[in-house]
């Protein structure tokens, strides 16, 4: 990622703890703990993308790698959006990392000319549009509702079954890829 490194260090933060909590949520069962991978995953994968290029630079091969593996991301949320369309979030996210990496891999060092100066590419600008609004959408579904007169919320039994935290945990991934197709 290009850009200043405290906002580079900034994202690699948000972007790890995102990691760590999915990797919590994972202890649940069924569909919420393969969400909960596919988020981890990631999760991570955005924070050592995001690592400033002045700490560390990975070598050539390991654009390709983050390409395949981000690929095998989306084609299983593609299989999984089949029966459910929440999981083309997933799959939009997945290919997302496939671009970034994709252009990093063409010019590791300079991806942000990898466009050859000609503005916001077509496909980064359809990314940024839909992260955008993924992340206005997620940010209203996080203010509470009116709960009713006399009403008392359950209790959730553990961290992994906190829906809000689990919002929370999808906008920042969301505010994370927004940063990171703007540093393109």
């Amino acid at each position: 990622m290009h850009g200043p490194v405290s906002t580079a260090w900034l994202l690699v933060a948000l972007c790890a703890a995102t990691g760590v909590y999915c990797l919590l949520r994972m202890r649940g069962g069924g569909e919420q703990r393969r969400a909960a991978g596919g988020e981890a995953l990631m999760g991570f994968g955005m924070a050592a993308m995001a690592v400033p290029a002045a700490v560390f630079t990975p070598p050539r091969w390991a654009w390709p790698v983050y390409a395949a593996v981000f690929g095998a991301a989306a084609l299983h949320a593609l299989w999984a959006g089949r029966g459910d369309p929440r999981h083309l979030h997933h799959l939009v996210g997945s290919a997302a990392m496939v671009y970034m990496a994709a252009a990093m891999a063409v010019s590791p060092h300079a991806a942000h000319h990898a466009h050859g100066g000609t503005g916001v590419p077509l496909l980064t600008g359809a990314l940024l549009l839909y992260f955008v609004g993924y992340v206005l959408l997620s940010g209203v579904r996080l203010v509470p509702a009116a709960a009713p007169a006399g009403a008392t919320p359950a209790a959730p039994s553990g961290w992994g079954d906190r829906p809000e935290l689990a919002r929370a945990c999808r906008l920042s991934m969301g505010i994370g890829m927004v940063a990171m197709l703007l540093a393109m």
